[in-house]
């Protein structure tokens, strides 16, 4: 009996009769419960977590269209915008070169009726001069009628021609 002595052995037979006691009152099943919660609860953390993760991987991709998508649109604007400018620049170059064309065709215009204008002004000058040298020519060499007749018909005749 030596065994009941030691303090191991009574140690060891307090654990046994806790054990029964704790078996009888169900602890196990309590704790079985407990860890299972823990368990199911750790579960759905983790599945809330998997979802959490999955819900931002799809707005990451959503936000990653969506700004692709805003890059191309802008994109397109700027291209757009480049085209219409160099429209609107061809258009202006062309209408600067309708207008000098048109400017230098004026211009052109009014010379060759400046031109006319000073060519009928020497005609018209010239005119005078020779029907004023006819005119005194005529006069000192021919005299009466006959002179101022004729002076009448050559003065008509070459006003008629020059203008």
């Amino acid at each position: 009996m030596a065994i009941f002595g030691e303090a191991e052995t009574w140690v060891a037979i307090a654990f046994v009769i806790l054990l029964g006691v704790f078996a009888y009152l169900g602890v196990h099943r309590t704790v079985l419960q407990a860890l299972d919660k823990r368990r199911d609860r750790i579960k759905a953390e983790l599945d809330e977590a998997r979802k959490l993760k999955d819900e931002a991987a799809k707005l990451l991709a959503d936000y990653r269209a969506r700004r692709a998508s805003a890059e191309r649109e802008a994109q397109a604007i700027v291209d757009s915008a480049k085209a219409d400018a160099e429209r609107i620049a061809a258009e202006a170059k062309a209408k600067l070169e309708d207008f000098v064309a048109r400017r230098t065709k004026t211009a052109e215009s009014k010379i060759a009726l400046a031109e006319a204008q000073a060519l009928a002004d020497v005609r018209a000058a010239a005119a005078e001069a020779a029907v004023a040298a006819a005119s005194r020519i005529l006069s000192e060499s021919v005299k009466g009628n006959l002179a101022d007749e004729l002076l009448s018909k050559g003065i008509q005749e070459v006003r008629g021609k020059l203008n």
